[in-house]
C-alpha cells in the first residue's frame, strides 16, 4: 500500500496551507484568509474539536499528497451555514477564529456534547495536492480516513463543501444529501451539474433523522452510535490511538513525549479499568503461567481490535 494517512502534525501544517493556495478552486474562495491559515490550524492542533490528517505518497520520501480537517461546530454557526445565502465554511472558520469569535465548541463543551445530545461536524477542507487530484486511490484514502476519524462520536449533523467536481460527485456516491440554496433544507438530487456547483458557496451533508434512509452507505456509518463502557482518560485515549496506529511501547514513549516507564504504567491502569466491566477481554496470566510476555502481547491485540470495532471509546465524553 502506497498511501496511508495519519494525523497532522506541526510541521505539517504549512505545507498543508500551501495545497489550500496552490489548489485551482480553493485559493480563491480564501483570498486574504489564505495568509492566516496555517497559524489558525496550529493553533487548533490537539484540541478536540479539530481533527485533522494528511494522506502521503510512501514512494516517494514520503510527498504529502492529501489533506482533511473538520471543525466540531456550535448550533448557531450550523444555522448560518445552512440559511441561504451560503458561504465558503473553511474561509468563514478562519476569519472568525482570527477575530476572536471562533464557533468551534472548547474542549469541555465536545466532551459534554458528545455525551448528553450530540455533536455538529463541517468538515473545513477535503482536498488533494494539485498534481494528485485526479488519483482515486489518493482520493478514496481520504474518503476512509473521514469516516474513521469521526466514527464513534454522537452525531447530530455534518456538513461539507466539494473542493473539486469529483469530490463533490463522491459525497453524492457516499450517500450525503444535497442541501438547497432556496429554502436550506435537504434535497436527494442536485440543484445544478457539480460542475457548476462547485464554482459558488453550496452545502451537502446529513443529519440523523435522515440517516435512517441513507443505509448501506459511507454517511449512514457515521451515525451508528453506542455510550463508551469503559471511561478512560484523556490521557489514556490518547495512548490508546496511538497504539492503534502501531509501533512499540518505545515508539510510543517517543510519539507522545512521555517516558517508558509511564506509557507502561499507563498500559497497566488502562487493562485494571477495562477488566473492571470486561474481564475476558483482557484476562490476566494465572500466578506461575509460563509465557507471560506472550500472553501481555495477546491482551494488548485483542483490546486493540476490540477498540477499533468499538471507537466510541476512544471518542470525548463527560465524566
Amino acid at each position: 500500500m502506497t498511501i496511508r494517512c495519519r494525523p497532522m502534525r506541526p510541521f505539517d501544517v504549512y505545507p498543508c496551507a500551501e495545497i489550500v493556495a496552490q489548489h485551482p478552486m480553493l485559493s480563491s474562495r480564501y483570498e486574504a484568509t489564505l495568509a492566516d491559515l496555517g497559524s489558525v490550524w496550529r493553533g487548533l492542533l490537539g484540541s478536540e474539536a479539530f481533527r485533522a490528517y494528511v494522506c502521503e505518497d510512501l514512494r516517494d520520501c514520503p510527498r504529502l499528497v492529501g489533506i482533511g480537517c473538520s471543525a466540531i461546530i456550535s448550533d448557531d454557526f450550523l444555522r448560518e451555514s445552512k440559511t441561504p445565502p451560503f458561504f465558503w465554511i473553511g474561509p468563514e472558520l478562519t476569519r472568525r477564529i482570527c477575530r476572536g469569535q471562533s464557533p468551534l465548541l472548547s474542549d469541555k463543551q465536545v466532551r459534554g456534547a458528545n455525551s448528553h445530545g450530540g455533536l455538529n461536524i463541517a468538515i473545513w477542507e477535503g482536498a488533494l495536492h494539485a498534481r494528485d487530484m485526479h488519483r482515486m486511490e489518493v482520493l478514496n484514502c481520504l474518503f476512509r480516513t473521514l469516516i474513521d476519524v469521526h466514527r464513534g462520536l454522537q452525531l447530530k449533523e455534518i456538513v461539507s463543501q466539494g473542493s473539486t467536481h469529483e469530490i463533490l460527485a463522491a459525497y453524492a456516491r457516499a450517500g450525503y444529501l444535497f442541501i438547497s440554496k432556496k429554502d436550506g433544507k435537504y434535497r436527494e438530487n442536485m440543484e445544478k451539474t457539480p460542475q457548476e456547483l462547485v464554482r459558488e458557496p453550496h452545502l451537502i451533508g446529513l443529519a440523523r433523522e435522515l440517516a435512517s434512509s441513507r443505509l448501506g452507505t459511507w454517511a449512514s456509518t457515521l451515525f451508528l452510535y453506542d455510550p463508551p463502557r469503559f471511561g478512560f482518560s484523556p490521557g489514556e485515549q490518547r495512548l490508546l490511538m496511538a497504539a492503534l496506529l502501531g509501533g512499540t511501547d518505545e515508539d510510543l514513549a517517543g510519539e507522545l513525549g512521555i517516558s517508558l516507564s509511564a506509557v507502561k504504567k499507563a498500559w497497566l491502569s488502562i487493562y485494571e479499568r477495562v477488566s473492571i466491566y470486561d474481564p475476558k477481554l483482557v484476562p490476566s496470566p494465572a500466578p506461575n503461567e509460563e509465557g507471560i510476555p506472550e500472553r501481555g502481547k495477546m491482551k494488548k491485540h485483542r483490546l486493540l481490535a476490540y477498540l477499533h470495532d468499538h471507537p466510541e471509546e476512544l471518542r470525548p465524553a463527560a465524566p
